[in-house]
């Protein structure tokens, strides 16, 4: 278990963004792991996928470590957001906005507001 936590941290905290989810960015394995991934994908956001279908030890390991038992996880400068509810949320309300802005994270505004747009 520690090997899995040690591994966890070390991935949250060198990359600015990263998602814990089923499958890859490119072929996302559930709909709402393709659901975050399509939200981050579009607002142009660099983050670093983690597919837990490929390892056990993390895909058990992530949910303890964040003590939420659901999949995906986003986390943004090595804090945990949440999952695919929170993060449609705090798409739709502007919320991930402000937390990318406050943390220097690049994305593409125009299409933040484009995927408000289209959820009005």
């Amino acid at each position: 278990m520690t090997n899995a936590k040690t591994r966890i941290d070390e991935t949250v905290n060198a990359n600015d963004v990263v998602l814990y989810m089923k499958g890859t960015k490119e072929m996302p394995q559930c709909g709402f792991s393709s659901r975050v991934a399509g939200v981050l994908n579009y607002m142009g956001v660099n983050y670093v996928d983690v597919n837990v279908l490929a390892d056990d030890e993390i895909r058990q390991g992530i949910k303890d470590y964040s003590d939420w038992p659901t999949i995906p996880q986003l986390y943004v400068k090595g804090e945990f957001v949440g999952g695919c509810d929170i993060i449609t949320e705090m798409t739709l309300s502007g919320e991930l906005d402000t937390l990318f802005e406050q943390n220097g994270v690049s994305y593409d505004k125009d299409a933040a507001d484009k995927i408000r747009e289209a959820n009005a």
